[in-house]
């Protein structure tokens, strides 16, 4: 395959950069299976014509695609969906049942996002959603078990990041495809000790104990790889969580001493800033990325997650 923005991660599966932001920031994954495919997360609309694009690099036509999976219905991962499919003409959607309806009617989907980031930033990195035809939606309910040509994926309810999230299990690389339930990975930030993970609290339905749990059932299943939205498959997950989980700890903490300032959402920021570039030191990111860089690529997710645990603590009151 001579397509830059695809990478062939074995086991039929492929991540491809959907274009998002930066390179090498938000993917999708394609897998394939004896001539059928499924795509799992989407992306924005943007990326529906590299999406297509390497379905025809592979070989494969249009039909030949039976599933599109989003992990949650937040654009970066299902802005593209509706576009997708009618693209798709066999494909059936698989969505979390507290996600179906956005996908069916994406007006309040829209309406939501759109009071975070403003109507141009929405048209900008978006673009327009579409809407899904009901009769091939199927909602999805945990342990369910899907099959593509022949090969089993399990389904598992995941909250935490957010209650319409489900992760996507493949037995055969022995692999989760997770969402944003095992935090983000992003490979500017790898180093000798490998990739450096944190945990992403995005509005409006972060629960740390909800998502303490998700990772621990996903972790039950002894997996080798975690495939990640943002970005890419990482080896080692049960090393990996231990950092991510102190970071959602520190985080917590951090977010029960300043509940109650007038400062709050600016101090949110300034200690989060604070947990990851000590977080990145000690990761031995110095040597490659000054704490300005670091800071520079990690400045949407700063105030993302600032912004959804003040939702989250609001929540508590």
């Amino acid at each position: 395959m001579n397509l830059d923005f695809v990478e062939d991660l074995g086991h039929g599966i492929y991540a491809i950069d959907t274009g998002f932001q930066r390179p090498r920031f938000d993917a999708a994954y394609l897998m394939v299976e004896k001539g059928r495919a499924a795509f799992i997360d989407t992306g924005t609309n943007h990326a529906v014509p590299r999406l297509l694009a390497a379905l025809q690099a592979l070989g494969l036509k249009p039909d030949a695609v039976d599933w599109v999976i989003p992990t949650h219905v937040h654009l970066d991962h299902a802005g593209g969906v509706g576009l997708l499919m009618q693209h798709l003409p066999q494909a059936r959607l698989l969505v979390h049942p507290r996600g179906q309806r956005h996908m069916i009617d994406p007006s309040a989907l829209w309406a939501g996002a759109l009071a975070v980031y403003g109507e141009a930033e929405m048209l900008r990195s978006y673009g327009q959603l579409l809407p899904v035809d009901e009769a091939r939606t199927l909602a999805s309910r945990d342990e369910m078990q899907i099959d593509l040509g022949g090969r089993p994926l399990l389904l598992l309810d995941t909250p935490g990041h957010a209650r319409h999230h489900h992760c996507i299990w493949d037995a055969r690389s022995r692999g989760w495809f997770s969402g944003d339930t095992f935090g983000l990975s992003y490979r500017e930030f790898d180093s000798e000790q490998g990739p450096w993970l944190m945990p992403t609290s995005t509005p409006v339905q972060f629960e740390p104990e909800a998502l303490r749990a998700s990772i621990a059932r996903l972790l039950s299943h002894e997996p080798e790889s975690m495939y990640l939205t943002h970005y890419g498959r990482v080896g080692s997950p049960k090393a990996l969580s231990l950092g991510l989980l102190r970071l959602l700890e520190a985080s917590v903490a951090l977010a029960h001493r300043v509940a109650r300032s007038p400062e709050r959402h600016a101090l949110l920021k300034q200690g989060l800033s604070t947990l990851y570039l000590g977080s990145l030191e000690a990761h031995g990111c110095g040597a490659r990325l000054s704490p300005e860089a670091q800071l520079e690529l990690l400045q949407m997710d700063i105030e993302l997650n600032a912004q959804g645990i003040g939702v989250w603590l609001d929540k508590l009151k």
